[in-house]
Formats: C-alpha cells, sequence, structure tokens
C-alpha cells in the first residue's frame, strides 16, 4: 500500500487529528475539516521532507470541497494517527 493510500485510509476511519497550529492557519483560509479530507482524498505528494527526526512529513496538493487548490502538510504519528500539521490555501502574488 503506498503512501498515499495509507492516508486515504486513515481519512476515511477518521482516524487523524488536526493540530492547533493546522486550525489557526485553517481558519485563515476558512477552511475545515472537510476540506483537509477532501485535499488528501483528490491530491497528490508534491514533497516529502525527511530530514525530520520524528518522522518524515509529506506535502499534499488536493481540492478543497470548493475546489480551490489547497495544500495539507502531515506525518503519522507512531500510534498510525495521521497528524494534520498545517493547511493552507497558498495566495497569488
Amino acid at each position: 500500500m503506498s503512501v498515499l493510500q495509507r492516508m486515504r485510509q486513515v481519512i476515511g476511519e477518521q482516524r487523524y487529528r488536526i493540530s492547533s497550529h493546522a486550525n489557526e492557519e485553517m481558519a485563515d483560509d476558512s477552511l475545515a475539516a472537510a476540506d483537509i479530507e477532501s485535499i488528501i482524498l483528490t491530491g497528490k505528494i508534491i514533497r516529502k521532507f525527511t530530514h525530520d527526526p520524528r518522522s518524515t512529513r509529506y506535502e499534499i496538493l488536493g481540492n478543497a470541497v470548493d475546489q480551490r487548490q489547497a495544500y495539507v502538510i502531515c506525518r503519522f504519528l507512531w500510534s498510525g494517527v495521521l497528524l494534520i500539521i498545517t493547511a493552507y490555501v497558498r495566495k497569488e502574488k
């Protein structure tokens, strides 16, 4: 099973946790938990951060419920729970 398939399975099982930092960033961009789920279910992993001693972090680009492109950065905890570290909509310049 690929990492993305595993993430999608965990989302379907509601075995994820949104960090307080992610909640703050989500509020700034009008994102909700349903958007996080949608981003992971529709998205692809665009970057891996492998030099973190806590475990690999993944950046996912996908679609929020309203079809805006948005990003989620997450990692698996040792318990198998997916931790949502942050989520955001990239601002246009």
